[in-house]
């Protein structure tokens, strides 16, 4: 009966190593991973940036313009057809971006985000004074690109809870001549910029790859720390038997 005692207990101490060793394994191996990846991220993000330092200056372009690219245009804006990019904030304060479309002096026709324009929580319709005739824009290309999902409809009134070009109706959509929106920068109409690229800095990620690796590290001495104790213990053989004396 000791022997057979001894036995099981053997086969759960296994069963308990190998569960130990499996769970702090894959922490381990998870905080690698995890580490690996914001370090990568992180150099695609310093890429990136330089890919938008490095970004040309284009006059009147005919081809869609590489993202980030310092456009520079002679036209007119469409006042009429302004529509307002809804629920915008800018130190501290609430607003909406116009967006006003602009037929340039070749005839394309592009979309220019104008800028910030505070009105408040009031949700009339926001006003704006576009400048007529002709006028020399110089701005940075945003390609349009994948959207956060929304939660109701994007077109309402004339605001727009996201940049979309087929809001302006079929005719219009089809009649830009690219697929994205100039963010104003300077000339008649600029309002206060308030649009940076959405990117998180490469020095955050390395930040976050550190703190991975450092949790892999702690994963890895817990596993091996307890994995020690665990050798030390008690000898199964030298276990009193439960059984008692007849």
């Amino acid at each position: 009966m000791k022997a057979s005692a001894a036995k099981r207990h053997r086969r759960r101490l296994s069963a308990r190593r190998l569960g130990w060793w499996g769970f702090w394994s894959c922490l381990v191996m998870l905080g690698l991973a995890l580490g690996l990846w914001q370090w990568e991220r992180a150099a695609d993000k310093r890429d990136y940036l330089g890919r938008l330092e490095a970004a040309p200056r284009l006059e009147s372009p005919t081809e869609t313009p590489p993202p980030g690219a310092r456009v520079v245009l002679r036209g007119e804006y469409l006042a009429g057809e302004t529509l307002f990019l809804d629920n915008r904030t800018h130190e501290g304060r609430l607003g909406v971006a116009p967006l006003t479309p602009f037929r340039d002096r070749q005839g394309q026709l592009w979309l220019i985000q104008r800028g910030f324009l505070a009105t408040g929580p009031t949700r009339d319709d926001p006003r704006v004074e576009t400048p007529a005739g002709v006028v020399r824009l110089e701005g940075r290309w945003q390609v349009s690109g994948d959207s956060a999902p929304l939660f109701g409809p994007n077109h309402e009134g004339n605001r727009l809870q996201r940049i979309d070009l087929s809001a302006w109706g079929p005719s219009k959509s089809k009649g830009f001549a690219h697929a994205g929106w100039l963010h104003l920068e300077q000339g008649p109409g600029h309002l206060e910029s308030w649009w940076q690229p959405s990117v998180v800095p490469p020095e955050r990620h390395l930040g976050y790859a550190v703190q991975w690796w450092g949790l892999a590290l702690a994963a890895l001495v817990i596993m091996l720390v307890g994995a020690r104790r665990q050798a030390r213990g008690p000898d199964p053989m030298s276990i009193p038997s439960k059984e008692s004396p007849r």
